[in-house]
C-alpha cells in the first residue's frame, strides 16, 4: 500500500464531496491529453529523421502508452480510495 501512495500521491488525497472527485478525475485526464500532446509533437518533431526516428517513435509509442496507463490507474485508484474500498 506504501508503494502506491507513494507513486500515486494524488489518488490518496482526502477527498470532501462528488464535486473534488470529479476534478481529480478532470485533473487526470487532463493530463493524459497534455501527456498525449507533448509526446506527439516530439514526434513530429524526430520522425523526419530516417532511422533514429523510427526508433525514437517506437519509444514515444511506449512512454505515450505509459503516461495513458499511469493517468488510467490513478483514476481508478482515485475512486476505489473514494469509496473506501482501499483503505489509507
Amino acid at each position: 500500500m506504501e508503494i502506491l501512495k507513494k507513486v500515486f500521491p494524488y489518488s490518496f488525497k482526502p477527498l470532501k464531496d462528488v464535486a473534488a472527485l470529479v476534478i481529480s478525475v478532470i485533473v487526470y485526464v487532463l493530463a493524459a491529453i497534455v501527456g498525449g500532446v507533448v509526446i506527439a509533437l516530439a514526434g513530429l518533431l524526430t520522425g523526419w529523421i530516417p532511422v533514429v526516428g523510427t526508433l525514437i517513435g517506437i519509444l514515444l509509442g511506449l512512454c505515450g502508452s505509459l503516461v495513458s496507463l499511469y493517468c488510467l490507474a490513478g483514476i481508478v485508484i482515485r475512486f476505489l480510495t473514494y469509496f473506501n474500498v482501499i483503505k489509507d
